[in-house]
């Protein structure tokens, strides 16, 4: 790399490849990670589905399926693109305090099973107990994160 500036279009595909390893192995869906990592990595503004598909090499309805998982999680959003009768999406400025905020969702369904569950167990029971430390942290959780992403906030200007 001629100044160590200069990465090509094949090293970035390649990161971007790995990156989607590294979410699918942290629990994300292959297609939604490979997706994900084109947003991450393409220089666009906005994209379509058909260019997400073919720079990926992937079927409409792989894609189709990866984006709503997206638009679902708050990581991109779509956008009105006047004169073009195909949607257009971007990474949402904000996506990881998004996604991280719309997790309360799922800790306060985690909190709901450890109470129905605690309702159906005895005290000194080791299931009562268990379930008892994981609603407790998942309280915790929940009391946390509002602090947590004010302080990243404050922290973090978009630019």
């Amino acid at each position: 790399m001629p100044g160590g500036d200069e990465v090509t279009d094949q090293e970035r595909r390649q990161a971007a490849e790995r990156l989607a390893l590294v979410l699918t192995e942290g629990g994300l869906q292959r297609m939604s990670a490979r997706v994900l990592a084109f947003f991450l990595f393409t220089d666009a503004e906005t994209v379509t589905m058909g260019d997400i598909a073919d720079r990926l090499g992937a079927s409409a309805g792989s894609v189709s399926g990866a984006v709503k998982a997206l638009l679902a999680t708050g990581l991109i959003e779509r956008l009105p693109a006047p004169g073009s009768r195909r949607e257009h999406y971007r990474l949402r400025d904000n996506a990881w305090p998004t996604l991280f905020s719309t997790q309360n969702t799922m800790v306060d369904v985690m909190l709901q099973a450890a109470e129905t569950g605690i309702a159906t167990t005895v005290s000194g029971d080791p299931a009562h107990t268990r379930l008892a430390r994981m609603r407790d942290f998942y309280r915790f959780l929940l009391s946390e994160l509002p602090g947590l992403l004010h302080r990243w906030e404050q922290s973090h200007t978009l630019r």
